[in-house]
């Protein structure tokens, strides 16, 4: 698809029947995209207006700024910004919740949509469970299955079909159970959690948390750490908080390197996994208990391998139809969603702005901007 730059940015266009639809806008002035598209001759090209609505990301994600760049791949009539001074023209505006800090200062114009978008627990930020602070988002997108966007953990058909067909690793480390944990966010308990459980069977813990192991040779990320865990009988998944839905990675890691998670987490864990597919710590009365099992089945090989049966069978079908639409990536779900949502809407607000985060927001949220310099 040929993209064209505008006065804001680029501008992917598309063929239909002979006329240019314009589907999407990124600012590039000093990105590396735009660094790369300068040299084949983009740059030279003709600036030209698009009428089609505008999203704006106004805050980052967790200190970075949004990649814009994955906008591209969504192929909607919409254009995209992090240029908080378009405020005024933004048919939606987005928020990342936990970076609510950068909010304070921005203003609502009539006819906006706001979408309020998180992944992280409602457990560890409290203002996604006020109904005073969340009353502002017309939008709302995160883990939880009731939002307006599901942007879950759970991984789509495709990854369990792969998952599925990959084999089990030999496994060949001493120690029963490995353990991945840095973050010191602790509203669980795991902390205590594994260190009673690592007085009744062996752990080898390769995160900042009760560390002993180091990765063996080049750390290439998620594939090293995927290889790693599947040389294991098991894997800790402890999550930082105990919250309906919030299930990540921690379960779904150990499954596709093969391994058996051991989780302690989300009470509606069921809805996200097959059935005998983990271990569920709540199911033992402690972690003495938990580790005479992981004992036993490290002892007897046919009812270890029980737990991998699922691989073989079809997903039930109500975790299958949890997975449509999943393989669609979040950033796509999003902006269908603001593209139906928008259809017969000015595609671009009008009248007085208000302050709903209070004039005290604004000052501080201006305070802080200054202190940190221009985005």
């Amino acid at each position: 698809m040929p993209v064209t730059p505008t006065a804001h940015g680029l501008r992917s266009r598309r063929g239909d029947n002979g006329s240019d639809v314009v589907v999407s806008e990124l600012l590039l002035y000093g990105s590396p995209l735009r660094r790369a598209l300068l040299p084949v001759g983009l740059g030279n090209c003709l600036f030209m207006p698009s009428n089609d609505p505008l999203i704006l990301f106004y805050t980052s994600s967790f200190g970075r700024p949004v990649d814009l760049a994955k906008m591209l791949q969504t192929e909607l009539p919409l254009q995209w910004t992090n240029d908080r001074r378009r405020l005024s023209e933004a048919a939606a505006v987005i928020f990342h919740i936990p970076d609510f800090r950068e909010m304070g200062d921005a203003r609502k114009y009539p006819g906006q949509l706001w979408v309020g978008r998180s992944m992280e627990s409602k457990e560890n930020y409290h203002r996604m469970a006020d109904p005073h602070f969340m009353r502002h988002f017309d939008v709302t997108m995160t883990y939880e299955a009731g939002s307006d966007v599901w942007w879950p953990y759970l991984p789509g058909a495709v990854w369990w079909e792969k998952t599925r067909a990959r084999a089990i690793p030999p496994k060949t480390q001493t120690a029963p159970v490995a353990l991945f944990q840095s973050s010191g966010i602790n509203r669980s308990g795991r902390e205590e959690f594994a260190t009673e459980l690592a007085r009744h069977i062996g752990i080898d813990s390769y995160g900042s948390f009760m560390r002993n192991r180091s990765i063996e040779g080049p750390d290439l990320g998620a594939e090293t750490k995927i290889d790693t865990i599947g040389r294991y009988k098991f894997c800790l998944g402890l999550e930082n908080s105990v919250a309906p839905d919030y299930v990540t990675e921690k379960m779904f890691q150990p499954l596709s390197a093969g391994t058996i998670p051991v989780y302690l987490g989300a009470q509606n864990v069921d809805e996200f996994v097959p059935p005998n597919s983990y271990i569920n710590a709540a199911d033992f009365s402690g972690p003495a208990d938990l580790a005479a099992y992981l004992h036993y089945l490290a002892a007897t090989p046919q009812a270890y391998e029980a737990y991998f049966a699922w691989r073989s069978m079809p997903l039930p079908e109500s975790l299958a139809l949890r997975l449509q639409g999943l393989d669609k990536s979040s950033e796509y779900r999003l902006m269908a969603h603001l593209h139906e949502r928008l259809k017969g809407l000015p595609k671009q607000p009008s009248g007085p702005s208000s302050l709903p985060f209070g004039y005290s927001s604004f000052v501080r949220a201006r305070l802080r901007r200054w202190r940190k310099g221009p985005r």
